[in-house]
């Protein structure tokens, strides 16, 4: 079974969607994630005004993947990376920076918000997520199951199996 490498619980959590709220509000765009390097949503916010977003899942999923096969192109063309994708089209955009080694971020915007305020703010953005990121791996959160969840565990599990 295919599992997120990065998970983010609490603090980290709570830091990582500030940022993608801030990135929305400084750029116009209408959604922000912020996805690990196998795809899986890690945190994500969307404008107020934006209508339905896509499907969150597969918007990843083939981010991730396109995320790959541009460092591949890199490596191809002797670079050591690419650090960013900008797509556009005549109305929607999508522009995918790394934050770290472990996670990208995804802003997808429309014609009204310029470029270069996605890429300036997208990169600000980025760089606080990675250190969000960094900090997740570096310290991964513990479940703490307290005493009444784990007696009413076993009590149930006796019941079923009738102990």
């Amino acid at each position: 079974m295919v599992e997120p490498s990065l998970v983010l619980y609490g603090a980290p959590y709570e830091r990582a969607v500030e940022v993608l709220e801030e990135t929305l509000r400084e750029t116009g765009a209408r959604y922000a994630l912020l996805i690990d390097r196998k795809g899986f949503v890690l945190a994500h916010k969307e404008a107020l005004w934006a209508p339905k977003p896509p499907p969150l899942d597969t918007l990843a999923t083939l981010v991730a993947s396109n995320a790959a096969a541009t460092q591949a192109l890199a490596k191809l063309l002797g670079e050591a990376r690419f650090q960013e994708e900008v797509h556009q089209g005549e109305r929607m955009g999508l522009y995918v920076d790394e934050a770290g080694e472990h996670a990208l971020l995804v802003l997808v915007f429309d014609e009204t918000a310029p470029l270069g305020k996605v890429k300036l703010h997208g990169k600000r953005a980025a760089e606080a997520l990675a250190r969000i990121a960094e900090e997740a791996l570096a310290n991964p959160p513990r479940l703490a199951l307290d005493t009444e969840y784990r007696e009413g565990a076993e009590a149930l599990l006796d019941d079923l199996l009738r102990n």
